[in-house]
């Protein structure tokens, strides 16, 4: 991947994150979605009062990408951006999950970390996904 898209997806995110819902936890979250056919798509998190129909950014930009490409989706990088400039911000279990779906090991994922930017695969973050078989 170009530095130039590295930069074009994290930018993505980040602007996804202004638009973030979150008057509960102050936790304001964006993610962009770069596809295996290129298109990037975006998503903030959404709270709701009754936390549990929350839903997280990376998800929510995942679930864009499907409702565009259709069932055969492939991720090929995730950025996670978030406001809160103090804490490393990486994927929950339930978005890696989802990213693990529609990507192979490899799909790039990249979030903030107390020197920059990091890059893991999901492959690394989430070693042993559920699958069918």
């Amino acid at each position: 991947m170009t530095p130039d898209i590295k930069k074009n997806l994290i930018a993505k995110a980040e602007a996804a994150c202004q638009k973030s819902y979150a008057p509960y936890s102050k936790f304001h979250v964006g993610a962009a979605v770069l596809t295996e056919a290129g298109n990037i798509y975006e998503g903030c998190n959404v709270e709701n009062v009754s936390y549990g129909l929350t839903v997280c950014a990376e998800r929510n930009a995942v679930f864009q990408a499907v409702a565009a490409e259709g069932k055969n989706m492939q991720i090929k990088a995730v950025a996670v951006f978030t406001s809160d400039n103090e804490n490393e911000c990486t994927p929950c279990g339930a978005c890696r999950q989802v990213i693990a779906e529609f990507s192979n090991k490899e799909a790039a994922i990249f979030h903030r970390a107390e020197n920059g930017w990091n890059e893991s695969s999901i492959g690394m973050m989430l070693p042993h996904s559920f699958q069918m078989t």
